[in-house]
């Protein structure tokens, strides 16, 4: 709609002699107006004019909606196809508008930052929906094939698209490197297959080799090589259309008489860079957050700190960020907490680590130890959380612990992996099913084991006749580590089997309970 409107403007004109002549200025009145505002020569008069301007009403645009979801809407242009995939996804979520609900609450932080990622490329919006598939916007899913973050990357393609993982940090799991990586990689599939983003949606999915050659093989018979057309394994058939699907329903919210929570279509979170290794606790103390609220901003950091070399950004609320830098600021600049830590006999730097839940690398560092040996009496510096493990609840041995605990026995074994060893064989030899093996351990089942690792196994009370139950009553010269040798049992083990913190101290004639397995040892 247009609207008119008359200006009223003030021209004002100095009289002015040239030539011995009074010089008028000519002006859009009547001559009757003219009349009316004629003054003596030299002096200043005031006119009127009349100007029409039109007023154009502002432009809808994606970016100008108050909801992120309604700026995505906006710019869905996949074409929906009549497919029963698609009308089977459509009518699950339908169905299921609570799932809808659910993931809408896990996006809220994150969603306008991969939108604006998205449309900076110039590629489909659909593609800031893809999470929604991969892990229904969960940023701690672990799925089959060892697939993490928002975006489901395995380690191999993770590395290749430049996400680091090591035993501090994950790149999968933070959000804004892991989406930099997946918006990389369909790129590159979708100049791989020519332009055709179902294409490349199914390579994300199955790999391009599997994409390519069922292209070829419909080539060869004749057929057409469109993604709908092409023999592609069960879950990637299925895995577009869902994508189409969930498109729809968003887009067309009013149609289908259903209403996601509103998300605000404006930056929330911001990155901040320390500059130092981070302790969490810290970090969260500084920026007035709960521990459990930053972890969840900050899902690819394993453990209690941020890495001690390479990564150490945060993402932070961005009404946060001025309270954590003064307030980092007005604590020196002081990222984790240090403790003096005197060697007893029986330390390695191996079990020190462990019992800080801390590396090795990061002890040597912080002592200037080239290698490995150290004596008994010898004062160590090692960088410790400030809170005790089990309050990092969203830290990787945490979350771990929890989903370990489902469906486990009444007694924890450690199995250690030998050559030649799977999933399918230790837990044969364990009387166990494979699938809870590797649940147990935070795997998939056809994940690889490695020679060396450490397995949980859980035994249930009915196998009874191989695990014992033992009292040893410590003597002189007994560490946690010669006890847990002895009888074929980790260090952890004996901790939590005894309710034993970090760093506690045994002493000669104190008593400790142990589950063994007599198969392995005779106690």
């Amino acid at each position: 709609m247009k609207f008119r409107y008359v200006l009223v403007g003030s021209m004002f004109l100095a009289g002015c002699q040239l030539t011995g002549q009074n010089d008028v200025a000519t002006t859009t009145n009547t001559p009757e107006q003219q009349e009316e505002t004629q003054t003596p020569a030299g002096s200043t008069q005031v006119v009127k004019e009349s100007v029409e301007v039109e007023v154009l009403e502002p432009v809808v645009t994606p970016q100008s909606q108050e909801d992120v979801w309604k700026r995505i809407s906006m710019q869905l242009e996949m074409p929906i196809p009549d497919s029963k995939r698609v009308n089977y996804y459509r009518n699950w979520y339908l169905k299921h508008p609570q799932h809808l609900e659910t993931v809408a609450k896990r996006a809220e932080p994150f969603l306008y930052l991969i939108t604006e990622k998205v449309e900076e490329r110039g590629i489909p919006l659909e593609i800031a929906l893809l999470p929604i598939v991969e892990s229904s916007f969960d940023q701690f899913a672990y799925s089959h094939g060892r697939a993490a973050g928002l975006w489901q990357f395995v380690p191999d393609t993770g590395r290749r698209f430049g996400l680091e993982q090591n035993w501090w940090y994950d790149g999968r799991r933070d959000v804004v490197a892991s989406t930099d990586a997946a918006l990389d990689l369909l790129e590159y599939l979708h100049k791989k297959f020519d332009g055709d983003w179902l294409h490349a949606l199914a390579a994300y999915n199955t790999g391009e080799g599997r994409v390519f050659r069922a292209i070829r093989n419909n080539k060869a018979k004749g057929l057409p090589t469109d993604f709908w057309s092409l023999s592609l394994p069960k879950e990637t058939s299925g895995y577009v259309p869902k994508l189409i699907a969930v498109a729809d329903v968003i887009k067309n919210q009013e149609k289908y008489g259903i209403s996601l929570p509103a998300i605000a279509n404006q930056p929330v979170v911001e990155m901040v860079e320390p500059g130092v290794q981070m302790d969490l606790a810290l970090a969260a103390n500084y920026a007035g957050l709960s521990l459990a609220e930053l972890q969840s901003l900050n899902p690819a950091y394993n453990h209690w700190a941020t890495s001690p070399d390479g990564s150490n950004h945060l993402l932070l609320p961005k009404d946060r960020v001025a309270s954590f830098t003064a307030t980092m600021a007005e604590n020196d600049n002081q990222g984790i907490k240090v403790t003096r830590y005197k060697v007893k006999g029986g330390d390695s730097l191996g079990l020190i680590a462990q019992r800080h839940n801390t590396t090795v690398k990061v002890i040597q560092r912080a002592n200037s130890l080239k290698g490995t040996n150290i004596r008994a009496g010898q004062h160590l510096l090692i960088p410790v959380s400030v809170k005790d493990e089990s309050q990092y609840t969203l830290s990787a041995p945490q979350r771990l612990a929890k989903l370990t605990s489902k469906k486990r026995g009444d007694y924890k074994l450690t199995h250690t992996v030998q050559k030649g060893d799977s999933f399918w064989s230790i837990a044969r030899k364990q009387g166990v099913s494979h699938t809870d093996l590797a649940r147990w351990n935070g795997m998939a089942p056809k994940d690889p084991l490695r020679v060396g690792q450490e397995l949980v196994v859980w035994k249930k009370a009915a196998d009874g006749a191989r695990i014992r139950t033992i009292v040893y009553q410590i003597r002189q010269g007994d560490s946690l580590s010669t006890i847990a040798a002895r009888y074929k049992v980790s260090v952890s083990d004996l901790m939590k089997w005894n309710a034993l913190k970090k760093n506690a101290y045994i002493q000669p004639g104190q008593k400790l309970k142990l589950y063994i397995d007599v198969t392995k040892v005779s106690a």
